[in-house]
């Protein structure tokens, strides 16, 4: 893995890293206050640089202004970039995504307030950098992306991968399958991505999801495609998806039966089963996402994505991307806002179910050790 390409550091200086309201800092911080942690393993989770005494447009752009995972050692979840979008088949630009929502992230808070939660309070959030991969290799590339999965699940971290094209989900479902098994899918995406072939290549941004279905790695009795609208090539297209397993959602489900219900069915769908979220941000109409490789007319708004991914919050989230922002046709940052939003979502899932699976092992070895069990209380 390459570093960002960052320049300068992200200040070490304690008092140079946060609280984010500008507040008076107590020497004994608030509950959700991260910024100040070490780093250690087992320590406080270290958070983002201190806007109120860092501008938030002032140093590097790692992802909501988080440290990077070499500042940390390791991380609980890590934000990795993969700046590939050589399997493209129409505008490309997605190779630039991921800096791009680094760059919109700058804005995020340490408190969501949409699920209660402190995500880089309850773990350790670190952007890992990105993934080069070989631009002119297909092939080389997805192995390439795979193996360096492997390696950072390998240290126990969840990913929030920054994309780059959707070509990238197939090596990271390969390597989240690796560790998990089969995984369920959620696909938010104008498209189905369940093709074959484009001029022959098997391995392009709209075929990922028929291969991983190809090699068994995903459950198929818990996929589901969601947002989904646009001109087909035939309607065999469909019929081929039904039987890879996919369920359907289509932008015109959210907007008639609401975000509530659809959020429903898809947990319902997906139950305990360990859970991949993949987000090709064309899922949003373009009047919310002008910039991405394939746009559609008739898809989610902004708000209409983001509660649908915060009603998922008790599904067993064990990894997800963001991908195909390309900001070379986006306008004052709308798309990779978006973006960046849609990860922060994500991630403070992930954070929250690290969290919870700390404090349940913590009591279950209290329990079995004959102390009594703090949680209870």
């Amino acid at each position: 893995m390459s570093s960002n390409g960052h320049s300068g550091q992200v200040p070490t200086d304690p008092a140079a890293a946060g609280r984010e309201d500008g507040s008076p800092r107590p020497d004994d911080r608030l509950p959700g206050d991260s910024s100040r942690g070490d780093g250690r393993p087992g320590g406080r989770p270290r958070g983002p640089v201190d806007s109120s005494r860092i501008p938030r447009y002032a140093g590097p752009a790692t992802f909501a202004r988080l440290p990077r995972l070499d500042e940390v050692g390791t991380a609980d979840v890590a934000v990795v970039g993969v700046p590939f979008d050589a399997g493209v088949s129409y505008r490309p630009g997605a190779r630039f995504g991921g800096n791009a929502i680094r760059e919109a992230s700058r804005l995020l808070r340490p408190y969501n307030p949409a699920q209660d939660a402190s995500p880089f309070a309850l773990a350790q959030v670190a952007d890992a950098g990105d993934i080069a991969a070989n631009p002119f290799d297909i092939g080389e590339a997805v192995d390439t992306i795979e193996a360096a999965a492997d390696e950072l699940l390998g240290t126990g971290a969840r990913l929030m991968t920054l994309g780059g094209d959707h070509t990238i989900a197939l090596p990271l479902l390969r390597s989240v399958a690796k560790k998990h098994g089969p995984v369920a899918l959620l696909h938010f995406d104008a498209h189905l991505d369940t093709w074959d072939t484009y001029f022959g290549a098997a391995y392009t941004h709209g075929t990922p999801f028929r291969r991983a279905v190809e090699e068994g790695i995903l459950d198929t009795e818990a996929l589901s495609h969601v947002g989904t609208r646009g001109p087909l090539y035939g309607k065999r297209d469909l019929d081929d998806d039904a039987r890879m397993g996919f369920g359907i959602v289509t932008s015109a489900d959210v907007m008639r039966r609401g975000v509530d219900e659809i959020a429903d069915q898809l947990r319902q769908r997906i139950g305990d089963r360990p859970l991949y979220i993949s987000v090709d941000i064309d899922v949003l109409d373009p009047a919310h996402a002008p910039g991405t490789g394939t746009p559609e007319a008739g898809g989610l708004t902004s708000r209409e994505l983001l509660e649908i991914v915060r009603g998922l919050a008790s599904c067993h989230l064990v990894s997800a991307d963001v991908v195909e922002v390309a900001p070379a046709y986006d306008h004052a940052e709308i798309t990779s806002v978006a973006a960046s939003h849609t990860a922060y979502e994500l991630t403070t899932i992930m954070s929250r179910q690290t969290a919870e699976t700390r404090t349940a092992a913590a009591s279950a070895a209290r329990t079995a050790a004959g102390a009594p069990d703090e949680a209870a209380k």
